[in-house]
Formats: C-alpha cells, sequence, structure tokens
C-alpha cells in the first residue's frame, strides 16, 4: 500500500517561461543516487500530464522507502489538485510496474523558494536570482559557490560571484556534470510573503 503526502509550497513566479529542454545531462541532479532507475518511468509520465520534473528522490531504508518527486506547472508551481493528479498517476504506474521492492511512501511537491536546478533551462529562466551550488570536483581547492545566476552557455551553468584577489565579481562557468547540486536562495522578501501565505491557509 502506497502512502500519499501532498505539499504545495510557495513558489517563485516573476520570472519569464522558458521552452522545456530534452534530458542532457542532468540526469544525477534530477534523480541523484538510488533514485535514477525511476527517472526513465516518471519524467515521461509527468510531462506527459503537462508538468515539468524538477528533481526526484529517494529516501529511506528497506523499512520504509520514501520516493519524493517535485514538479512544476507554467506558473512555476502546483495546485493541492495538481499534486494529487500526479501523485494518483504515478502510483498506478508504479503499482503496474512494480520497481520498488517492499513498502513506500510517494511525496509530491511544488518547488518553495529554495528551488534546485537541475535543468540547463533552469540556469536560462532565473537569471539575475541568488544561487549556490556544491560541486562533484574542486576547483582550485573549492566546492561550494554563491553568487547570481548569469545564465547557461557552451554547456556550462554561469554564475557571477565575488573571488579573492578581485575588485569586481567574475562570471564562472560550471560544467553541469560536476554540480552535485544547485539552489535558489530564498529572498528574505519572498520567503515571508510564502510564509505569510502559508498562516493565511
Amino acid at each position: 500500500m502506497t502512502d500519499h503526502v501532498i505539499k504545495a509550497d510557495a513558489s517563485l513566479e516573476d520570472a519569464a517561461r522558458a521552452p522545456s529542454d530534452a534530458l542532457d545531462g542532468t540526469a544525477h541532479l534530477l534523480a541523484p543516487g538510488p533514485a535514477r532507475p525511476y527517472l526513465d518511468l516518471v519524467q515521461p509520465l509527468i510531462e506527459g500530464l503537462g508538468f515539468q520534473l524538477l528533481r526526484i528522490r529517494m529516501t529511506g531504508d528497506d523499512g520504509k522507502m520514501v520516493l519524493q518527486i517535485m514538479a512544476e506547472n507554467d506558473d512555476f508551481g502546483l495546485t493541492i489538485e495538481q499534486c494529487e493528479s500526479i501523485s494518483h498517476a504515478v502510483s498506478d504506474m508504479l503499482d503496474v510496474e512494480n520497481p520498488i521492492a517492499g513498502a513506500y511512501a510517494l511525496e509530491v511537491s511544488s518547488p518553495g523558494v529554495a528551488r534546485p536546478l537541475t535543468r540547463a533551462v533552469d540556469f536560462e529562466r532565473w537569471v539575475g536570482y541568488e544561487a549556490k551550488l556544491g560541486l562533484k570536483q574542486a576547483i582550485e581547492g573549492q566546492r561550494r559557490f554563491r553568487g547570481l545566476v548569469e545564465g547557461f552557455a557552451d554547456g556550462e551553468a554561469r554564475l557571477r560571484v565575488k573571488l579573492d584577489g578581485y575588485d569586481d565579481p567574475q562570471i564562472l562557468g560550471f560544467a553541469l556534470d560536476n554540480i552535485a547540486e544547485a539552489r535558489l536562495v530564498p529572498d528574505e522578501t519572498e520567503l515571508k510573503a510564502s510564509l505569510r501565505a502559508a498562516k493565511g491557509k
């Protein structure tokens, strides 16, 4: 029996929508670690429903696994009804395919203000927003960077960061396959608005 947890977090809605991109070497960001085997099952289903998959995660142990799905609609979030629609569709598919041995819970959510950046299009869409990312392989001894998103070009995510020895911030490029995790840094104004909206529900 699958447990369902429906979450609808506040989302950022003031950036232009960019065209959907194909899976472009970002599988490790879309489905890190043990979630990878389920990406090819879940992503086409989510997109077939008219949404975009941002990330899936598998957590827990053999006693109780949790499959977490984060997706968005054209307004960069999901309604409760849309979360429920995705949850039921994925649950039905998993019941048929039966790829997960043992008991598991299914959680569906929309991204919050600290949304993950998992695709090339995310770095194009959120230009000007502050982000932080961690690398698999360090660059000159540094694995973590924080700065303003500057887009995506030549196969690299661009970030404008402050570096020691430079008066002005520098634009650095990071290969997607070297990024372990990237996410937006919550804007204080957005975060307060999100908290007010949650209290008003």
